[in-house]
């Protein structure tokens, strides 16, 4: 998709067009003091606009053709079970979002997609009508504000509810996208990626793929094995990445979440911009042309999926003006040996040292396993007790 050109989703994607996504907004604006770690909840969108809108036109002028509307878990039960419905409800939240990803996607000649994602409703096992009315809720917002296409995504736990998801976006007639954080094991009840791709695909979904959770390496592969399976069953799709700009090898089957870092402590795995240089390659020649990110994913690691296929979409983002790629503007750096890095093999090839003479290299992950229907899962309005939490960290310790 050529900077600033606009034109349907599917049209992009149908002429072999490179679409490039955004990035990871509930880390970037906790980060930014916006959003709560834990709920992650996007009430920043009624209650800080200006936060958003500035995100958004970050990620737009890195070269993001898609501005995706701040929904993450912006349904009324996560919103009412996390305690954020006092001051703004459901619809405020999604109105608010919608206007503010419209305002900035006009301003560049991009994309705007309305995005759902897991209920605490499911977890808590309610029926499918209970889940698909929150669904619809939704998603009833995204229709009359009129956004260009719908994206469902964060599934892990069951590839059900996310196909109940795309049943209920695909009845708008709009493009539907379906994005599970999965890897190459599949969702927790060992679906595998294959399977889950197909399942979306005959559920109504024309883009599938994976998105957070885990690294583009792992990611890229797992789309991989998608796009054999669909392939297989005769079956057509077009295939999106959004990764975690985190280096995830040492994770199992649930991703980052169960890292000992997670939240707090993952900036010693941020990928480099030049790590996003090979996964937008690696995406590429994967044959994935919707390519972005998640967690993690700031403008400037879009602004290296951009750069990496400028010649694909026919020229840089503006937010190579002045930085120029793999490192030109160090050609004026008053230091020669700085200078000498100006160059692409430079950064390529180099190791970076983490600084932290102790750290290890990798971490043992947190193992908890459990899925729908277990009594951890079981979703309530009030803060965690003191005694809910002596036992789970009973059971942390146990784990160890």
């Amino acid at each position: 998709m050529a900077p600033g050109a606009k034109k349907g989703i599917l049209a992009c994607l149908d002429a072999g067009e490179v679409v490039i996504g955004d990035g990871g907004f509930v880390f970037a604006l906790e980060k930014r003091g916006y959003v709560k770690a834990g709920p992650w909840t996007p009430e920043a969108a009624a209650e800080h606009p200006e936060a958003v809108r500035q995100l958004h036109r970050e990620f737009l002028r890195a070269g993001s053709d898609v501005m995706q509307t701040f929904t993450f878990y912006a349904s009324d039960d996560k919103l009412e079970n996390r305690g954020h419905t006092q001051r703004f409800t459901g619809q405020q939240i999604n109105e608010a979002a919608c206007d503010l990803a419209r305002e900035v996607a006009d301003e560049g000649g991009a994309l705007v997609a309305g995005g759902v994602s897991q209920t605490p409703a499911y977890l808590s096992c309610k029926s499918e009508g209970d889940v698909k009315a929150i669904f619809k809720k939704q998603i009833d917002v995204f229709v009359q504000k009129n956004v260009d296409f719908l994206i469902a995504e964060v599934w892990q736990i069951e590839v059900e509810e996310a196909e109940w998801a795309v049943q209920v976006l695909k009845s708008t007639g709009k493009p539907v996208a379906a994005s599970l954080c999965i890897g190459p094991e599949g969702d927790l009840n060992g679906v595998s990626p294959g399977d889950c791709a197909v399942r979306l695909v005959k559920a109504g979904a024309h883009i599938v793929g994976v998105n957070c959770h885990f690294d583009p390496e792992t990611c890229v592969k797992t789309v991989k094995m998608m796009k054999e399976a669909v392939e297989r069953a005769e079956l057509k799709a077009h295939y999106m990445s959004q990764p975690l700009a985190y280096h995830t090898p040492d994770c199992n089957c649930q991703g980052f979440i169960d890292l000992p870092e997670f939240p707090f402590g993952l900036e010693p795995r941020v990928l480099t911009r030049w790590d996003m240089q090979k996964y937008a390659r690696e995406a590429y020649q994967a044959g994935v042309r919707y390519i972005g990110g998640c967690c993690g994913f700031e403008p400037y690691h879009i602004r290296a999926l951009a750069e990496e296929l400028a010649p694909q979409r026919g020229g840089l983002p503006a937010a190579s003006d002045k930085h120029g790629a793999w490192g030109a503007g160090l050609e004026m750096h008053t230091k020669p040996w700085v200078r000498a890095r100006a160059r692409r093999d430079y950064w390529e090839n180099l190791k970076p040292a983490s600084g932290r003479p102790l750290c290890p290299s990798m971490a043992t992950p947190d193992g908890w396993g459990v899925t729908k229907g277990h009594a951890d899962l079981m979703q309530q309005k009030e803060a965690t007790s003191q005694d809910q939490l002596k036992a789970l960290f009973d059971k942390a310790n146990k784990n160890q």
